[in-house]
């Protein structure tokens, strides 16, 4: 069996605040193979996004106070700077949640592609001069060459016209157009792995497919890796090979996507399937899940899910809850699993 690509064993990310120390991330583990799409899925304020940057070692002002993060066999969290610069970008790339904040608004689409391809270049020595046009220090068939491929990386993300748009400005653009610019921008530097988080929030349909698409047509003819953080578990089921469903900072359960949504295991994945809109009966009420997402300030004792969980017992609140391999890659961080389970009792389970 091939190397994964990523390993994630026990990792831990915290924020200080004036409330107290926030535990974002607490003990995730999960690996990520060569060529294979992984979604993490649940609730905004799950630690999802936090997972996706402490990968990227963009914490801060977070910290990693504990676990590994192992990419391509580097160990990311002891890194230097300038391993990780080497790794971010040609390694890894990320596409961000929200592309108008990201995107600098004095630049061209253009520049900020080939930007990106400068440093992919020269991951360890930019100067100014190498982000300078002026005619007198630029190497013009250079930048015409690094201009040509910036039109080939918007044609290959789908933006119409791309020749025409490429001098265009971030405002001028639409949300989905932003959103593909953003996906060329993180492609110019030719990724083993793509962090893509929430790839396709507040796009109408049309334009969600047309990007997931995209994502599965490069995963497919560049065999890149990509790990795909989402709320939406339509999304998942479309494209992710895998699913990790987090809550509170924590992992629940993972495996194959067709196992995790056809049948879930832990009863929040149950909970965040019964809240679609297809698996609520014609002209009833949506389904929602009481309670709110914990701010994780100081951390939990036992399972995070209890005070929503209409499972829950004194186990669940007064120490560590076990994880139960319940298949093959199948992991479930539950110790009352029976009750969820349509397959019949789970291994590992010890509720009576």
């Amino acid at each position: 069996m091939s190397q994964p690509i990523l390993e994630v064993d026990d990792l831990h990310t915290r924020f200080s605040t004036h409330e107290g120390t926030v535990h974002a991330v607490n003990g995730v583990s999960f690996t990520i193979d060569q060529g294979e799409i992984v979604g993490i899925v649940g609730e905004s304020g799950s630690g999802k996004s936090v997972t996706a940057l402490s990968l990227m070692r963009l914490e801060n002002p977070g910290r990693i106070v504990d676990g590994s993060i192992r990419f391509q066999g580097t160990e990311l969290t002891t890194a230097s700077s300038r391993e990780i610069r080497r790794l971010r970008g040609g390694g890894m790339s990320m596409v961000f949640q929200d592309p108008m904040t990201t995107l600098n608004p004095v630049f061209t689409v253009r520049d900020q592609i080939i930007e990106s391809l400068k440093v992919h270049e020269k991951p360890n020595s930019q100067s100014l001069l190498d982000f300078l046009n002026a005619p007198l220090f630029s190497n013009r068939s250079e930048q015409k060459r690094k201009g040509k491929r910036a039109v080939e990386l918007m044609e290959q993300v789908g933006i119409p016209h791309p020749a025409e748009r490429a001098d265009a400005y971030p405002h001028e653009f639409s949300g989905g157009m932003r959103q593909r610019a953003m996906l060329a921008i993180a492609l110019a530097s030719e990724p083993d792995l793509l962090i893509a988080d929430e790839p396709t929030t507040a796009l109408d349909v049309t334009i969600q497919a047309q990007i997931l698409r995209e994502l599965k047509s490069l995963n497919e003819t560049h065999g890149m890796s990509i790990l795909m953080v989402t709320h939406d578990l339509g999304v998942v089921s479309e494209v992710c090979d895998r699913v990790i469903v987090m809550y509170g900072g924590e992992v629940m359960e993972t495996g194959t996507t067709d196992e995790v949504l056809s049948d879930p295991k832990h009863p929040y994945t149950k909970a965040l399937l019964d809240c679609m809109p297809q698996n609520t009966k014609r002209k009833e009420p949506l389904n929602v899940i009481e309670g709110q997402v914990p701010d994780m300030v100081g951390g939990t004792t036992g399972c995070p899910f209890a005070d929503r969980c209409s499972h829950t017992t004194n186990a669940c609140t007064n120490g560590p809850i076990a994880e139960h391999d319940v298949g093959s890659d199948r992991v479930v961080k539950c110790d009352e699993i029976e009750f969820v389970s349509d397959a019949g009792v789970a291994s590992g389970g010890d509720a009576e």
